[in-house]
């Protein structure tokens, strides 16, 4: 495992300034990954790490999440066609050419729809962890419920403590990885009080673009090498949309990942190991 350091950067791209952490030698061969649809980039700080000794490895946070600017019009740019827009311009700022791709959740979505249109032909190899080109209602419900409504903490243990709840079928973290969540995942509201790092418009997608989490269409064109990680409790891709996904578009192969629901961290040695193998082929 690399001990290099991240590095901490700001690119504007399309209307925004855009933040993202970055790991690695600058001529090593890119490696994007996307965070879920609540997180942010430092979600992938382990895995990031590991790979730095053979990619640089790029985390960007979506608009609306981490240190990346809020959007003025979330009924516009909170979908999408404009987060596959700014990943097209996100990788031509970066003068990224061709690279792999890794998306968990929302970024996994964002990157069949990305790999379809505004990038195509541009991903070599696609990681879609916990994701596929639809999920069941229930769990739609569910997401644009809790979304948009964010509890708020006095303080950092408290929400520390909520996420160890919520995000318990992520699997196994140490404390320290649980303090590291807390800490790269919190902002603190006016009265001084700690909330999640993200703006709650960001559920707007769930209303505006009811239409976004459809994608058959979309996998469907995709033609790179693929690799779908489902965590063995997910409630959000099941077991039969799974199967489907080896049987169309690019033909994914499956890696099923035990003592996980939705979705794998990827923080662990044996994760780690697999999302290597893959994008060594």
């Amino acid at each position: 495992m690399s001990e290099t350091a991240p590095r901490s950067i700001y690119t504007q791209v399309v209307d925004w300034e855009m933040h993202h952490t970055e790991w690695g030698p600058l001529d090593a061969p890119p490696l994007v990954l996307w965070h879920g649809l609540a997180r942010t980039g430092r979600d992938f700080d382990d895995l990031a790490a590991a790979l730095s000794d053979t990619y640089r490895v790029i985390c960007p946070d979506t608009i609306g999440r981490g240190l990346s600017e809020w959007s003025k019009y979330p009924d516009r740019d909170y979908c999408f066609t404009a987060y596959a827009r700014q990943a097209a311009a996100f990788a031509d700022a970066l003068g990224l050419d061709r690279f792999r791709f890794l998306g968990t959740s929302m970024g996994g979505a964002l990157g069949i729809a990305a790999g379809a249109t505004t990038l195509r032909g541009r991903i070599s190899h696609m990681v879609l962890n916990d994701i596929g080109p639809t999920f069941p209602q229930a769990s739609f419900e569910r997401i644009r419920t809790y979304v948009g409504a964010p509890p708020d903490f006095a303080t950092v243990t408290e929400l520390e403590t909520y996420f160890r709840t919520i995000y318990a079928p992520f699997g196994v973290h140490t404390d320290a990885q649980w303090r590291r969540m807390a800490e790269t995942g919190m902002r603190r509201l006016p009265n001084g009080r700690v909330t999640t790092h993200y703006d709650p418009a960001i559920a707007r997608q769930f209303f505006a673009h009811p239409q976004d989490f459809e994608q058959w269409d979309a996998y469907d064109a995709l033609t790179m090498p693929t690799l779908v990680l489902r965590g063995v409790n997910s409630d959000l891709l099941l077991p039969d949309v799974a199967q489907a996904m080896t049987q169309r578009g690019p033909k994914a192969v499956i890696a099923e990942i035990p003592g996980c629901g939705h979705a794998p961290a990827l923080n662990v040695a044996s994760q780690i190991d697999i999302v290597r193998r893959f994008l060594a082929r």
